[in-house]
């Protein structure tokens, strides 16, 4: 049966590798195959990515895995010496369009609500999940199409702080919810620290990676290392996640402090020599983390979303895009950093999936029409959501110049 199993998720992945190359040859992102073949082969559709495969214990952890080697492609990024002069840029610029995602959200449906009827405090809840931002789409399309510019300088850093952000705003919602319908299923104090526990993880293994690292004489050593070092910095999150009730510390987090530590502590030529190596298998991890993104979204969900839906998705696309622009403008940003950038920052659904199913479980005892409305509502906007942000944020690289074809055209018009 497991290796059955294990079968079936390799065809799974070769059938999301040969979409992605079709998708490629349109001049769209490969992340839009990989991601509508989740969803034609998830649980909703074939089944062939079954719920008893992506619920087995050997896929989770092997998925939990990947996501932490996904890290290494934001936190190998993360060099001090080359941020320190966008570094207020970048702080400044996640905290607006977070917060300004926050404040639109709420605010829209705080009215709709008041006239509908319905709980004004579940607003704050809308307001609190349409923060959080997934990073591996737009990441992979840095990966895949090889942008380059000040969009995509911004927006690597950005894809590590953005979650941070997001998941504290969103805990502090959940505490204030909690406290009004008198519920007591989540203690807001222990998720706020399980929010900053990942970063703490990777910090920690990642400064005794870079301490290991500084005495490896080859290249197949330090690899080596790397490779240990990154394991067992998995393996602490998977026990702590076995002491929790549910599991939800984020691996990508882990993978991205790891490795912004020790990429920090070694030569450039010695990190480059590891991501050389790497970086084919970050490429693996990226389609099997979108194919896991994508096919737990039921596609039947399209033909029944309602209004709600609609506004949520307007709404949090005008919060993101505002909140990035405004950011952006006020730390005097490059003019394609404040046009184009909250179009990369629009792809949604793994984190709020994660954020509706605690909000869910706040909801469900004492107000459970609410929970409902959250639920249907996130659950219809993550797959919509998702194909149209994907296909945004290829097209925001491509207005700011940063695809490889637009910089040629500026390089021939600088020369002219």
């Amino acid at each position: 049966m497991l290796l059955l199993d294990i079968g079936r998720l390799l065809l799974a992945i070769a059938i999301a590798f040969v979409c992605g190359k079709l998708v490629a040859k349109l001049k769209l992102p490969s992340i839009l195959g990989w991601l509508i073949t989740g969803m034609i082969l998830g649980p909703h559709a074939i089944n062939l990515l079954s719920n008893s495969i992506m619920e087995a214990g050997w896929y989770t952890v092997a998925e939990s895995i990947l996501e932490c080697t996904v890290g290494l492609m934001i936190g190998t990024e993360l060099i001090w010496s080359q941020m320190k002069k966008s570094g207020k840029q970048i702080v400044v610029t996640t905290i607006t369009e977070s917060i300004g995602t926050f404040i639109v959200v709420s605010l829209v449906f705080g009215v709709i609500f008041h006239f509908a009827d319905v709980p004004v405090y579940l607003a704050f809840l809308f307001g609190g999940i349409a923060l959080a931002t997934a990073p591996a789409p737009s990441l992979s399309i840095v990966n895949q199409m090889h942008t380059s510019g000040p969009v995509t300088k911004t927006l690597i850093p950005m894809a590590a702080l953005d979650d941070l952000v997001g998941a504290l705003v969103f805990f502090l919602v959940v505490a204030f919810v909690s406290a009004h319908i008198s519920t007591s299923g989540v203690s807001a104090g222990m998720m706020l620290f399980l929010v900053f526990l990942p970063v703490l993880i990777g910090i920690i293994t990642g400064f005794i990676t870079g301490k290991i690292l500084r005495h490896m004489k080859t290249p197949r050593s330090s690899l080596a290392a790397t490779v240990v070092m990154l394991l067992a910095s998995a393996g602490i999150g998977f026990l702590i996640n076995s002491l929790l009730p549910t599991p939800v510390l984020n691996f990508l987090l882990i993978g991205m402090a790891f490795s912004a530590v020790f990429a920090n502590m070694i030569p450039m030529e010695q990190l480059n020599g590891i991501m050389q190596v790497m970086n084919p298998v970050i490429g693996i991890g990226l389609i099997i983390v979108i194919l896991n993104l994508g096919a737990p979204l039921d596609y039947h969900l399209i033909f029944g979303a309602g209004l709600y839906t609609a506004v949520y998705i307007i709404a949090r696309a005008i919060g993101k895009y505002s909140g990035a622009y405004f950011g952006a403008a006020v730390t005097h940003a490059p003019d394609t950093v404040k046009k184009y950038l909250g179009f990369t920052l629009l792809p949604h659904s793994g984190v709020s999936l994660v954020f509706t199913g605690i909000a869910v479980s706040v909801l469900s005892g004492p107000a459970p029409e609410c929970a409902e409305i959250i639920q249907g509502t996130i659950a219809a906007a993550a797959v919509i959501n998702e194909i149209i942000a994907v296909f945004m944020a290829k097209k925001g690289f491509e207005w700011a110049g940063e695809l490889p074809e637009g910089m040629a055209g500026r390089r021939k018009a600088g020369r002219a």
